[in-house]
């Protein structure tokens, strides 16, 4: 998975770095972040990319080092911001010391690792006592489906088997911006096992949608107020 993340790095760059172009900047970033404590010392930010939620966090007080298995991305992310720390580094193996961190984030970066169970064993080791593990993914349901059509009532279709870790693809082009994206299904069972075997608290899940206002604006989002579209928790080390 990292070879694709560093092929696609420009491509995911242009994508990301577009104002008002995905679902970051319409609902999906400021949900998450009303997830999280308002400041932080020591801020993990796993599986950062081009750096836009290391950014924000930053401009929320928050002191975050950023890692990402992709060497592109983290050059991207450091050209951006290159007052803050960015390293190449696998979320199943990182360098650092038992509870370093106050708070450790994982924002939709948990689909794309090969190692899931690896990648949150690290996170609840690189936690101090007390501090909170956030992540948010790829609805699982959505990741088991798909909508017939984009009309606001199309139907919503599992064909296959929610269950299990599947490969998961898709091809996006919109106001000329391309993108392959690539990752990994779960059901939801496997981010809670993860979280129970690392002794992880579940403290808040919620399942964000847009508003009426958001999708009266982009129509698009019709369908995805009666389906979630994301998964957001965060859980605490005790």
């Amino acid at each position: 998975m990292d070879e694709h993340w560093e092929e696609h790095a420009e491509e995911w760059t242009a994508w990301a770095r577009t104002p008002d172009h995905d679902s970051f900047w319409h609902f999906n970033g400021e949900a998450f972040m009303s997830l999280l404590p308002p400041d932080s010392q020591r801020t993990l930010d796993l599986g950062c990319g081009e750096g836009r939620l290391t950014r924000e966090l930053k401009r929320l007080g928050h002191s975050v080092v950023g890692i990402d298995a992709a060497p592109s991305l983290i050059r991207l992310a450091q050209a951006e911001d290159p007052e803050d720390k960015y390293l190449v580094a696998d979320a199943a193996q990182l360098p650092f010391a038992d509870g370093s961190f106050e708070v450790v984030v994982a924002f939709m970066s948990l689909m794309d690792v090969d190692d899931l169970p690896g990648a949150v064993t690290e996170s609840a080791r690189v936690l101090q006592p007390g501090g909170r593990f956030a992540m948010a993914v790829t609805h699982p349901i959505n990741d088991a489906g798909r909508f017939e059509s984009q009309e606001p009532d199309a139907r919503f279709v599992i064909d296959g088997t929610y269950f299990g870790k599947r490969r998961w693809e898709d091809r996006v082009e919109r106001d000329g911006l391309r993108m392959h994206f690539l990752g990994w299904a779960y059901p939801l069972e496997a981010y809670a096992a993860a979280l129970e075997q690392n002794g992880l608290l579940i403290e808040a899940i919620r399942e964000p949608a847009p508003s009426a206002a958001l999708a009266r604006r982009l129509p698009g989002y019709d369908r995805w107020r009666r389906v979630p579209l994301f998964l957001h928790l965060r859980a605490v080390r005790p």
